[in-house]
């Protein structure tokens, strides 16, 4: 895990990452919903391949903090940039092109196809032949076909699942349904990965393997990862900076051992001492 250092902005990246472009800035983003504000005044800086966490209490608004980012909603005030460049207007479709793809809280595979055939879904950003090539069957359409073949059982191996590739996505195991929408993620070649809640549902074993599986895709893929998580042995273990959230506002940045030690964040999560 690297050390934390200055950037410009007097936000902290990775050391490894000092003195490259980040791969996600937001400024005083916000989004109100009628008279409600759920989200305000956020700023963050994600270094290139920084893990990084986003935490606190139930209702806080951190999915809504991951809808902003991925185009599901558009921010009220504030601007977001991914590897530099705006999201402003921009469908989530849009944004899948520019490099940044999301798991959800609550699983969301086609569970009536194959294991492969959800990770083929992912690969769309690759895929170059048109509807005409597909329905005639030209050379074009089945070379593409071969390499997203491959290119899925690939994929699957970072779970050691490539055995499952021909089961229904729906019969797998709970913690394997986790895992294969992560695989699903990764096959759109994403420079940053959310991962909104990953180890919910599994058991230490599992949640250790997580972690683990977390560090050699940020290694291996050279990306950024971003993930809302309950699971504080997660974070603490995996993320270089976490930021928490309460009441839609970030109430601490820092380090692990800055937000343990945070009261701010204490009373956040166990109230405060009457």
């Amino acid at each position: 895990m690297a050390p934390l250092v200055p950037y410009p902005s007097r936000a902290l990246v990775p050391e490894r990452d000092a003195g490259k472009k980040p791969i996600l800035e937001t400024y005083n983003l916000g989004i109100d919903f009628g008279g409600l504000t759920a989200v305000d005044d956020l700023s963050i800086i994600i270094g290139r391949t920084e893990i990084a966490g986003l935490i606190g209490p139930n209702g806080a608004g951190k999915t809504t903090v991951f809808n902003l980012l991925t185009g599901v909603y558009q921010p009220t005030r504030g601007s977001i940039m991914l590897d530099g460049i705006s999201t402003a207007g921009k469908k989530p479709y849009q944004l899948s092109k520019m490099g940044i793809a999301r798991t959800f809280q609550n699983i969301r595979l086609f569970k009536d196809l194959t294991v492969e055939d959800n990770v083929k879904i992912g690969l769309h950003n690759s895929m170059t032949y048109n509807a005409f090539s597909a329905i005639t069957r030209l050379p074009n359409y089945w070379k593409q076909e071969k390499a997203a073949h491959q290119k899925a059982l690939d994929l699957l191996s970072i779970f050691n699942m490539q055995d499952m590739a021909d089961a229904q996505a729906g019969s797998l195991p709970y913690g394997a349904q986790r895992r294969l929408e992560i695989v699903r993620a990764l096959a759109s070649s994403p420079k940053l990965l959310l991962l909104d809640e990953p180890a919910a549902g599994m058991n230490p074993s599992e949640t250790a393997d997580l972690m683990e599986t977390i560090g050699r895709i940020r290694d291996n893929f050279q990306i950024g990862i971003f993930l809302i998580e309950h699971d504080m042995n997660l974070v603490m273990g995996i993320c270089e900076s976490i930021c928490v959230l309460n009441y839609g506002k970030i109430i601490a940045k820092g380090s692990p051992d800055d937000i343990k030690a945070n009261p701010d964040v204490i009373e956040a999560y166990l109230g405060k001492e009457g």
